[in-house]
């Protein structure tokens, strides 16, 4: 349905004027789709991503290449305490439809996402805010070292909260304004001449949506679509031997990550967690059902990250599976797993638009059937929402972005702590909350990274999630798209720079 649609909207745009037209003296209009894989039913940037993700909205700060946070509708910001802020807001910028950006204008956007959305609210913690021309005063809750990083969250995006209709028509600071919104398929872009960082490339653009990755592929390989976001990763050599394509892979800030939901009582048992982790086939997942693409992971970060432990060698397997059963009270017989003498029957819940999950459930789910467990697979919509207010599942596939911010304490709070707007799982652990209230108190770097390396050696203990790979992130686009980042923070898609060779 949604290919039909970019081919009506491809055939429309490039219908040929009437007679009479000055086309001959006129340049070609130079137009790009995207093709995402996660669809959005809003495009309010306090409660969704795609606005930023394509151009209409900015945040005050944003990540670079190395995933460190640089100014953008804030020129410099500076704290004494680590309670008081001064933000200096970027002068001679204005919203898509003329209205001057101001100090004032900020305060306000930021309080209608505080209102709307609890996450935002959450990790921001603002106690209050003053404005004085472009100049914004903010007062957290408590000292908040790292505050201006929580402000590269896409839902603190910046927006004119007088504007008619931001759940379908938001009106930004960012190159691209918006003309159409059809929930759940596109959301249609034309350029915005006063850009203040300069008018795009391109004149127009459309961002859709569809969640299956075969028909992303196709739409591309039909020409419906000029980039597209994940396609398969086993039709990677397919796509490397069509000369038209280029193909990026680059690695992630996700994991892909197994829950267990710690409300009902035999997850309550760390050892039942163990045996589950034990029982995960990471080598198959990484290789076989994503074709390399992916980096087997240790805990919740990338190695490479300062504060991350030296975790002890994993052992896996059946065997080390059924050790842990064992430990967790229960019954092992010829490989056989009971509980009181009967089989587990347990809930696995996962989704569509991440391509491996549905298989990679299979696969646990086939691993589990060797030892008499049946795991009963559930592909469901709306799925954070299902996780928060569902009680009748016991496991899950969830893929969060880990380090969004370059630093560990978003990804902590969120979700680890009892009110955590991701924790699915419904993890309480005093010592664990403690590491987390200290660590947002602390702004010596050295301290922060220990307070961080011992919140993630507790994880790792108590095994609350089992960490399965890191994945790449692949998109695939046309030869003719030019100045294309695929960036590890997965934010910045459409830029005043991307451009397309004009057909």
């Amino acid at each position: 349905m949604v290919c039909m649609l970019l081919t009506v909207v491809l055939l429309a745009a490039c219908s040929s004027p009437q007679e009479g037209s000055t086309q001959a003296t006129q340049q070609p209009k130079k137009e790009l789709t995207f093709l995402f894989n996660f669809a959005s039913q809003t495009v309010d940037p306090s409660l969704d991503y795609t606005p930023l993700r394509a151009g209409v909205v900015e945040t005050l700060v944003k990540l670079d290449e190395n995933v460190k946070i640089q100014p953008w509708l804030a020129t410099q910001w500076s704290s004494k305490d680590g309670q008081n802020w001064e933000f200096q807001i970027r002068d001679g910028v204005t919203f898509q439809n003329g209205k001057k950006l101001t100090a004032e204008t900020v305060k306000q956007s930021l309080e209608r996402s505080i209102e709307l959305n609890p996450g935002v609210k959450q990790v921001l913690r603002i106690n209050s805010m003053e404005a004085s021309g472009q100049t914004l005063h903010v007062v957290t809750e408590e000292s908040f070292p790292q505050f201006p990083s929580e402000l590269v969250h896409p839902n603190t995006a910046i927006l004119d909260t007088e504007a008619a209709d931001p759940d379908k028509k938001p009106i930004g600071t960012g190159p691209f304004q918006v003309e159409s919104f059809t929930a759940g398929t596109s959301l249609k872009l034309a350029r915005y001449d006063g850009y203040w960082s300069g008018a795009a490339k391109l004149d127009r653009a459309v961002f859709a949506f569809n969640e299956d990755a075969n028909a992303r592929l196709s739409a591309i390989l039909s020409g419906d679509a000029d980039i597209v976001y994940r396609p398969p990763v086993e039709s990677m050599d397919k796509m490397k031997q069509d000369s038209q394509l280029k193909l990026d892979s680059v690695v992630s800030m996700r994991t892909h990550e197994l829950i267990f939901n710690t409300k009902k009582p035999l997850f309550q048992n760390a050892n039942l967690r163990k045996a589950f982790d034990a029982l995960v086939n990471r080598e198959e997942l990484k290789d076989a059902i994503m074709g390399g693409q992916a980096t087997i992971a240790q805990g919740p970060f990338l190695p490479d990250f300062p504060f991350v432990p030296e975790y002890p060698t994993r052992k896996t397997g059946a065997e080390e599976a059924l050790k842990w059963f064992k430990e967790a009270g229960y019954q092992v017989d010829n490989g056989k797993v009971t509980q009181n003498g009967k089989p587990l029957t347990l809930k696995l819940v996962t989704y569509a638009s991440r391509a491996e999950f549905p298989i990679f459930s299979q696969a646990l789910q086939s691993q589990a059937q060797q030892l008499g467990i049946t795991l009963q697979i559930e592909q469901v919509e709306n799925y954070e929402d299902y996780l928060m207010t569902d009680t009748t599942w016991d496991l899950g596939m969830y893929s969060p972005l880990i380090a969004p911010r370059g630093d560990a304490s978003y990804f902590l709070n969120v979700s680890f702590l009892p009110d955590g707007t991701l924790n699915f799982g419904k993890i309480n652990d005093e010592l664990l909350n403690k590491l987390i209230y200290q660590l947002d108190q602390t702004v010596d770097t050295a301290k922060r990274d220990e307070l961080i390396s011992q919140a993630l050696t507790r994880i790792h203990e108590q095994t609350y999630y089992s960490y399965l790979v890191h994945p790449n992130t692949l998109v695939v686009y046309k030869d003719r798209v030019k100045n294309w980042v695929t960036s590890k923070s997965e934010y910045y898609m459409l830029t005043n720079q991307l451009d397309v060779e004009a057909k």
